[in-house]
């Protein structure tokens, strides 16, 4: 679990680490199934898509698609240094932008 609290903690002052739990857990056996199911390919219009849909509609219950993607986007300036963007870390960063780490516990 430290690589994803460590990951997360080069993007913020504080790591709600039940909150990274709670993503581990959602993503489940994906994240070891390969190593592209674990990461985000932020240039890929179809991945920002699922991100939208399946994590910030389905999992967070939000909406609004010019917003939502306009967030995705957002996180991938944000992680643009990273050549591979971990999805924990991707997933956590949305959340916290929506105020959402408190329904991951």
């Amino acid at each position: 679990m430290s690589e994803y609290t460590d990951d997360v903690a080069r993007y913020t002052d504080s790591v709600d680490e039940e909150a990274v739990a709670g993503i581990v857990k959602h993503l489940g056996i994906a994240l070891r199934s390969s190593k592209d199911a674990a990461l985000v390919a932020c240039s890929d219009k179809s991945e920002r898509d699922r991100v939208r849909d399946s994590w910030l509609k389905k999992k967070l219950g939000l909406d609004g698609d010019d917003v939502l993607d306009a967030d995705v986007m957002a996180v991938c300036a944000q992680m643009k240094e990273d050549r591979e963007k971990r999805r924990v870390t991707f997933y956590y960063l949305l959340a916290d932008k929506h105020g959402k780490l408190a329904d991951l516990h």
